[in-house]
């Protein structure tokens, strides 16, 4: 091998030839569709739930500590920074769910014809951001 990158492409058949194998398509090859990107969201709201239950930890151990973390945490989550990242916490948990019964139907063996991924792709965009407003339009009435 001239080039340590020759490595990459080296593998071995099940009787152990040695070939010569491709490298995996990187994302810039591919079109972007509907799919991939509900793919890539589902797992963008994955970690920004992990964000969040850490930003709840942080509220309920503040409520748990003093007065004067409670009133730091109520201010910061009152702002509008504070706002707009607990209706994109909001947001990102309602897509998980929705997106995850989707996940579920498909463990099932339903779902997997092109169209039917769309329309339902679709249905949980649709569905995430009903039940966000929805979510919120509570949040302010109960205040």
């Amino acid at each position: 091998m001239t080039d340590v990158r020759e490595a990459l492409f080296v593998g071995r058949t099940s009787d152990g030839r040695t070939v010569r194998r491709p490298l995996s398509p990187h994302l810039q090859v591919y079109k972007m569709h509907m799919i991939m990107v509900l793919s890539g969201s589902h797992r963008i709201t994955g970690l920004a739930l992990g964000v969040g239950a850490m930003l709840l930890v942080w509220f309920l151990v503040a409520a748990a500590s003093s007065d004067a973390a409670f009133n730091w945490i109520a201010w910061l989550l009152g702002t509008p920074i504070g706002y707009l990242a607990l209706i994109g916490w909001t947001g990102s948990l309602w897509y998980h769910f929705c997106n995850g019964i989707r996940h579920l139907g498909w463990d099932f063996g339903h779902g997997y014809e092109l169209a039917r991924m769309y329309e339902t792709g679709k249905l949980v965009l649709v569905a995430t951001a009903v039940l966000t407003v929805i979510t919120w339009i509570i949040v302010f009435a109960v205040r």
